[in-house]
């Protein structure tokens, strides 16, 4: 590091790990207790005195091993990153690869909600990050992109993922607020949009077509025909070169 150079990049990750200087406390404990905290009642609900409360510990304990709430988000982010399962491109191909990277990372975020909105906003440098980077290169390496196409295509995967997986988690988190089921929730909705589409007979009566379709599965069968389209497109644009 350049003394007098300010660096733009702060992250747990490129400071050295503090001394543990508490016996019975310990990085990983402070990390899982937290996820548990964001998993059962999302961001909000953590602090440090919160999660100290959790651990019977004083926020001073936890300093020792974490320096501030962003280090702890870079943390258990990564965590989450470490649930997504990375296939070797030259063992099981590119396109297996990249589909399973897709769900992967798709369960993760489902399973951990609240880490949606840290993708992008966080540094993703632990670990766990730069093995699914390492992963995402050799893929789509291996399909026979080069250069600055390998980042296209990976940043592409990962737009895809997260533009239709956030939308999904917000409907998860609307039913789960409105206390109704999936699809009395669909049927609420279905019948406030319909009034505004009057004016639109094809499209009402499209819209009511999805009343009693099976929601969940519709999602699932959504997504897999997008990962499709992008798989074939990018295979496309290979063949075309």
């Amino acid at each position: 590091m350049l003394e007098g150079v300010e660096q733009p990049l702060s992250s747990v990750w490129t400071r050295e790990k503090r001394p543990s200087k508490s016996p019975t406390l310990s990085r990983a404990q402070i990390v899982r207790a937290a996820m548990e905290i964001l998993d059962a009642e999302g961001m909000d609900a953590l602090s440090m005195r919160r999660l100290g409360t959790k651990l019977g510990a004083g926020a001073t304990s936890i300093y020792w091993h974490v320096a501030n709430k962003d280090d702890l988000l870079e943390l258990v982010l990564d965590e989450v990153f470490g649930e997504v399962p990375a296939f070797d491109p030259e063992e099981v191909g590119w396109r297996d690869a990249a589909s399973a990277f897709a769900y992967g990372l798709r369960h993760a975020l489902f399973a951990h909600p609240w880490s949606a909105v840290l993708i992008g906003t966080m540094p993703s440098i632990g670990p766990n990050a730069m093995r699914l980077s390492d992963c995402l290169m050799r893929t789509f390496a291996r399909a026979g992109f080069t250069g600055l196409g390998l980042d296209q295509a990976s940043s592409t995967l990962m737009a895809y993922v997260l533009g239709t997986t956030m939308p999904e988690i917000a409907w998860r988190t609307a039913t789960r607020r409105s206390g109704l089921n999936d699809q009395e929730l669909v049927k609420v909705i279905l019948n406030i949009v319909s009034q505004a589409a009057d004016d639109y007979p094809g499209l009402a009566a499209r819209y009511a077509e999805h009343a009693d379709l099976d929601q969940e599965a519709t999602r699932a069968l959504t997504f897999d025909f997008g990962l499709t389209c992008f798989l074939d497109g990018i295979e496309a644009r290979l063949n075309q070169r």
